[in-house]
């Protein structure tokens, strides 16, 4: 068994879109560098890459059947187009006292049914301050919107929300991936993974679609020493940012990282 490449030089290359994969997902494959560096990027891709979220939500009117701290989470779970959240500062490290427009991004919602029926009120319906800040779908006809709330006739809802700069390892709400997945060694060649089953391991734990990228090692020979060199990535946005950026702003975080371990 040998897992170790002519070639050391670390490269990504990225895999077609499979057929069932969604459209907002990237796939790609990592070589020639240590599972830990691996994992990192993993873990940096979903707890710190910075977006925008909804962080403060205040109530003018809200006559809906949904409290103000329902909504409100609600809300900051709504995904914003975050392209330009490498613009804006931290409110930490901004100089205003609470937010200004350097740190943050004023959205406004004010709806009312005056009709009988039920009335929708979506993402769509909220209005931003900044143009490059916006919730995702705003600006796609085909797309019905986040359902906030529903009301019936008589029913307001008025509120004004701040939008700040965070990463996921804050609050989820930041986080730009809805998942990652992660695999190596498809065929379990290095048993790291200790299957439990019944009858037959190969049809009760089948081979994933990586699988068909590797060799398979039918020798007996087991290599303890042996250590994986290809990595196989799916990213899936939630809207904020595109995947190939999401996996972009990971590697700059990453190399920032290492940058201070050497310093």
């Amino acid at each position: 068994m040998n897992f170790q490449a002519i070639d050391d030089t670390p490269t990504v290359s990225v895999r077609p879109q499979r057929e069932n994969e969604e459209q907002n997902a990237i796939s790609f494959t990592l070589s020639n560098v240590d599972l830990s560096l691996a994992n990192a990027l993993r873990r940096i891709m979903l707890s710190e890459v910075s977006t925008m979220a909804i962080d403060l939500v205040e109530f003018e009117s809200n006559t809906t059947v949904l409290s103000d701290e329902f909504l409100a989470h609600r809300l900051g779970l709504i995904p914003l187009i975050s392209r330009d959240a490498d613009q804006m500062n931290y409110t930490r490290d901004c100089n205003c006292t609470k937010y200004c427009e350097f740190c943050s991004a004023e959205l406004t919602l004010r709806v009312m049914s005056t009709e009988d029926g039920i009335k929708r009120v979506t993402s769509k319906d909220l209005m931003s301050s900044h143009p490059g800040i916006v919730p995702v779908g705003q600006d796609d006809d085909s797309y019905p919107g986040i359902t906030i709330v529903k009301l019936s006739k008589g029913q307001e809802l008025h509120i004004r929300c701040i939008a700040k700069r965070g990463t996921g390892k804050e609050h989820a709400k930041w986080g730009p991936c809805a998942g990652v997945a992660f695999e190596y060694d498809p065929h379990n060649l290095l048993r790291h993974t200790d299957y439990w089953y019944e009858n037959n391991v190969r049809t009760e734990w089948p081979l994933s679609a990586n699988a068909a990228e590797e060799m398979a090692d039918v020798g007996d020979n087991f290599d303890a020493l042996a250590k994986p060199r290809n990595f196989f990535f799916t990213v899936e946005g939630t809207g904020a940012l595109d995947p190939a950026e999401i996996v972009k702003l990971s590697l700059k975080v990453l190399h920032a990282k290492i940058g201070l371990v050497k310093d």
